[in-house]
C-alpha cells in the first residue's frame, strides 16, 4: 500500500484525514521531511510558475514517487478525490494525466478497484519503441538495423555465458524447423520471420538484462522483420543466413562471448549494408516477395 509519510509526516492518518480540507493542498504533498522532498519541491514549483500543464505536473509527482521508491510496483494509489485535493489539481486533469500514464505502463486502472502502478517491467513500458519503429520509413530501415546490431551483438555476448543447456536445445530446434522448411520448399515468410525473431529474442533472454532484451524485441517489430526478409530474398541468400545462425549457435556452445559477439556482428551487418545500399529498392513489406501469394 502507498507509504502517507510523503504526504504529511508529522500527522498520523485520522489527522491527516480530519485536517485535509484546512490545509493547502501544496503543504500537504510538499512539507519537507528530506532532501528528495526538498528537490521535488523546488522542480514542481518551478514548474507550476512557469504555466506548465496541471496533468504534466501531476506525471512528475508520480514519476519521483517512483523513482524514489516511495510508491513501488503493484501500490495502489489513493482515491481519485484525495488525490486531486492533495496534489492541488483538478480531476479532470488527475485523469489525463492517469490516462496517460496509462498508456506508457506505469499505472493500470481496474475497473472498480482503483489505479495501481504496474510491475513496471521493462518489455511494457519500452512498448513506445516499437510503435515509433514501425512508423519508420523504408529508406531508414540501415538506421535501426544498426542499432539492433549494436545491441544484439552485446546479448549474444552476454548470453554465451549464462545460456543454460535447455535454452542452446531451444535455439537448435528453431533452427532444425528452418532447416525441414528448407528442405521441402515451404519456407513461407511468414515462417521464416517468426522463427528468426524467435532464435534472436531466446538469445536476448539469455542474456539476463531485461531492458537490453526489451529493447532489443521492441525493434524486432513484423515491419521491420519483413524489411529482413525482403533483404535476404534479393539476394537470394536464405541458405546464407541461415547458415549463420547456425554459427552464432556454434559459438555460443563454447562459451566464448568475444566470439559469438563477432558472428552476431557478421550476420546482422550483411542486411544492414544491403538496406543502406537499397534505401527504397526491395524492402517494401507490402510489395510480394518470392513464393508469395
Amino acid at each position: 500500500m502507498l507509504n502517507v509519510a510523503w504526504i504529511a509526516p508529522e500527522l498520523n492518518r485520522s489527522d491527516l484525514l480530519s485536517a485535509e480540507t484546512a490545509l493547502p493542498p501544496n503543504d500537504l504533498i510538499y512539507r519537507p521531511h528530506c532532501p528528495y522532498t526538498d528537490r521535488v519541491s523546488s522542480r514542481t514549483e518551478n514548474r507550476s510558475s512557469a504555466g506548465s500543464s496541471r496533468s504534466d505536473h501531476v506525471i512528475d509527482i508520480v514519476k519521483n514517487l517512483i523513482a524514489s521508491g516511495e510508491l513501488r510496483a503493484g501500490d495502489r494509489l489513493p482515491v481519485e478525490k484525495e488525490l486531486a485535493a492533495r496534489w492541488g489539481v483538478s480531476r479532470g486533469s488527475l485523469r489525463e494525466a492517469v490516462r496517460s500514464l496509462a498508456a506508457l505502463g506505469v499505472l493500470e486502472t481496474r475497473q472498480g478497484d482503483g489505479t495501481y502502478v504496474t510491475q513496471l517491467d521493462p518489455g511494457s513500458l519500452l512498448r513506445p519503441l516499437e510503435f515509433w519503429a514501425d512508423l519508420q520509413q523504408v529508406s531508414q530501415s540501415a538506421e535501426l538495423l544498426a542499432v539492433r546490431r549494436v545491441l544484439e551483438t552485446e546479448s549474444a555476448g552476454l548470453a554465451a555465458v549464462r545460456l543454460t543447456e535447455e535454452e542452446l536445445a531451444r535455439l537448435d530446434d528453431v533452427l532444425t524447423g528452418i532447416e525441414e522448411g528448407m528442405a521441402t520448399g515451404r519456407l513461407d515468410p511468414e515462417t521464416f520471420i517468426d522463427t528468426d525473431a524467435e532464435f534472436h529474442r531466446t538469445i536476448a533472454a539469455a542474456s539476463g538484462n531485461g531492458a537490453l532484451a526489451a529493447l532489443i524485441d521492441s525493434l524486432m517489430t513484423r515491419t521491420l522483420r519483413g524489411r529482413l526478409w525482403r533483404a535476404i530474398t534479393e539476394r537470394a541468400s536464405v541458405d546464407e543466413a541461415h547458415a549463420e545462425h547456425r554459427a552464432i549457435l556454434a559459438a555460443l556452445r563454447t562459451r566464448d562471448a568475444e566470439h559469438a559477439r563477432v558472428r552476431m556482428a557478421a550476420h546482422l551487418l550483411g542486411v544492414e549494408v544491403f538496406a543502406a545500399a537499397h534505401p527504397t529498392d526491395g524492402l517494401d513489406p507490402a510489395r510480394p516477395g518470392p513464393g508469395s501469394t
